[in-house]
């Protein structure tokens, strides 16, 4: 059932103009930022030449590749996550959903891996323009691996999270703009956070640049896994809430 429920969505979200114009646009950001990267790593190449221990085009074109790809994601995926529920509300299809034979988890679960795999979609395409540079050299498969790891876990915190502002209400423009605002917060989060040692723990980005610098430790996947978890389970919640109220 969850897997009928996740094919659902996808489907919405493919006859949908604001998926393709998403896709479009991102891969169009993403290809220019990379082209950017490549034509000053060839230009850094005389001083590189000079090092004892130069970085490689993995660190100095893929890493930031990857971290453009993360705030693009940011940015988006409130966007993408805002007619996951409330549409529902919206259409007063929710009670029939709730009503059907199938758990409150799974629905959610349902719902959050049909825009986790559309998200993973991105992810794919960006890492084929990396793995691109493999016909002109030789890539640091690890460092790749942590920063592939890092997306598709920064990716399911933020479809959870999304998805959680959907159930909230019945209009996809305020759960995408809260969304946003929340994503906000995450950044404004970070910047504060290099400041304040203590709250490094709390930021989301400060673990996902841990994982892109090459540093994938189990602290910071079980930070990820928990927060996904948490706003699913919110989620579940909040619907449950709606099924009592009837």
């Amino acid at each position: 059932m969850i897997a009928t429920i996740a094919a659902k969505e996808l489907r919405m979200l493919f006859s949908s103009p604001l998926a393709w114009i998403t896709l479009g646009v991102l891969q169009g950001v993403l290809a220019w930022l990379f082209l950017n990267q490549v034509d000053a790593f060839l230009g850094l190449q005389a001083q590189l030449s000079l090092l004892a221990n130069p970085p490689g085009v993995t660190e100095l074109v893929v890493a930031p590749l990857f971290g453009a790809a993360a705030m693009l994601l940011l940015a988006v995926t409130p966007v993408l996550a805002m007619r996951l529920v409330a549409e529902e509300r919206r259409n007063h299809t929710l009670p029939l959903l709730l009503s059907a034979p199938v758990s409150l988890l799974d629905i959610v679960l349902g719902k959050f891996l049909g825009l986790w795999v559309f998200l993973c979609l991105i992810i794919t395409l960006a890492t084929l323009m990396a793995l691109s540079l493999l016909a002109g050299g030789r890539l640091d498969m690890g460092l790749l691996l942590a920063n592939l790891s890092g997306l598709v876990l920064l990716a399911a915190s933020l479809a959870a999270l999304g998805l959680y502002f959907s159930c909230l209400t019945a209009h996809p423009a305020v759960a995408a703009i809260s969304g946003i605002g929340a994503s906000l917060g995450l950044w404004l989060l970070d910047i504060v956070s290099r400041d304040l040692g203590a709250l490094q723990a709390l930021s989301l980005l400060q673990h996902f640049e841990r994982i892109i610098r090459g540093f994938l430790n189990s602290a910071d996947v079980a930070y990820f896994l928990l927060f996904t978890a948490a706003f699913l389970m919110l989620s579940v919640r909040r619907l449950d809430q709606d099924r009592v109220r009837g």
